[in-house]
Formats: C-alpha cells, sequence, structure tokens
C-alpha cells in the first residue's frame, strides 16, 4: 500500500529544496547586480592625471612662500633659487571622470631603460596643501624642498646642475580618499630655458585595486 505520509513528506522536502536553490540564485544574482553597480559608481568617481597638451592654457603658480611661475602646457618648473630653495611644478590634465585629490609626492633617478617598478605608498612626502583637479581640466601639482637635510635636496641639485631627466611620482585618489593610484612623470630639460621643462607621463599604478599588469 502506498504510504501517503512519506510521500507529502518527500514532496514538501522537494519543495523547500526547490525554494533554498531559487533563493540562493536570487542572492547570487543580486550580489552580483551591486557589485557591478559599485564598480560602476567608483568608475564614475576615479581620477587619472597625465601631462597636460601643448595647447593647454597658461597656469600661474604659487608657492606659500612667494615663488611663483607661468605654466605653460605640457611643461614643468624646476628651480634653484640662491637660498638654495628648489621648487618643482607641472602642468597636469585629469583625464578620468572624477575629481582628483593629490596626496603626496616623491622623486628618483629613473632611467628609461631601467625596469618600472611600483615605488611604495610609505616614500612619498606629504603635500603642503590639498591640490584639486577637476574631471576632464587642467591643473598643477607643485612642491619645494627647503630644508638642509631634506632626502632628496642632494639628488635633485645633481639633476638639475647636470640637466639630467628627473622622476617624479604622484600619489592620488578621489575626493574620498579611495581608488589611490600612483602616476609617473618624467620631467627633460627643454634647450637652454633653465626653469622651463618638458613634462611626460610616463606609467601608472593602482594601489587600492588589482593592477591589470601584475606589476610589483
Amino acid at each position: 500500500m502506498t504510504d501517503w505520509a512519506t510521500v507529502s513528506a518527500l514532496a514538501t522536502a522537494g519543495g523547500t529544496l526547490v525554494l533554498a536553490a531559487a533563493s540562493f540564485a536570487s542572492i547570487r544574482s543580486a550580489d552580483r547586480a551591486a557589485l557591478s553597480s559599485e564598480r560602476a559608481l567608483q568608475a564614475s568617481l576615479r581620477p587619472l592625471f597625465i601631462a597636460s597638451r601643448m595647447g593647454d592654457p597658461e597656469q600661474k603658480v604659487l608657492w606659500l612662500d612667494g615663488h611663483w611661475t607661468r605654466l605653460d602646457g605640457s611643461t614643468g618648473h624646476v628651480h634653484q633659487a640662491e637660498d638654495q630653495a628648489i621648487y618643482l611644478a607641472m602642468s597636469i590634465r585629469n583625464v578620468g571622470p572624477g575629481l582628483g585629490v593629490i596626496h603626496g609626492w616623491r622623486v628618483e633617478d629613473v632611467q628609461p631603460a631601467d625596469e618600472p617598478i611600483r615605488p611604495p605608498v610609505e616614500s612619498f612626502h606629504r603635500q603642503g596643501r590639498d591640490l584639486y583637479l577637476a574631471p576632464g581640466d587642467t591643473g598643477f601639482w607643485h612642491a619645494a624642498v627647503r630644508e638642509d637635510d631634506h632626502p632628496d635636496r642632494a639628488l635633485l641639485t645633481r639633476l638639475i646642475s647636470d640637466r639630467e631627466r628627473i622622476t617624479v611620482d604622484i600619489l592620488f585618489g578621489d575626493y574620498e580618499g579611495g581608488q589611490r593610484t600612483i602616476s609617473r612623470f618624467s620631467l627633460l630639460p627643454r634647450g637652454n630655458q633653465e626653469s622651463s621643462w618638458f613634462c611626460q607621463s610616463v606609467r601608472h599604478w593602482s594601489i587600492d585595486r588589482p593592477d591589470p599588469r601584475h606589476d610589483s
């Protein structure tokens, strides 16, 4: 004889299993949708800095101590004053869709043939003031070395004196402090113009998300 109680129990268990599977699939689908939305939001906030174009507007750059200069598009400023203060600046452009905030900077003696290695975040000098760059707009980065015992003084003094390439790394992120990125630039001597240098983009590294090139 058919045991209807057993049949009923099995049917109930089967229905529960189907509902559980449907719920699991629904949760996974919702998670994927939420992840896609989060990635889309992050992409819409992500800045990306490169060297400005030669036709970009001239900019006036003023340091806290009163030193100032004018930057044309695609140029940099490198100057060692009589008091031995060293001033650095670059004309840059934000080609990303989000507002960018510069967190820090560092310099290095890197040759074109050297293997590019992502610098550690701990090696960056903090900016003296916040520098913002709107999406699709041109702006500038600037810094100064005034202390006699500054760790970059000897290197910069030699590179400036010898008119050699200066590598500048900039650490920046979105306006919420996330999506940190390092952009590397080269400052190259511009003929006989002592303080005016060419500015070139070299490389970018992502800090807070995977780097597609799997660089160290």
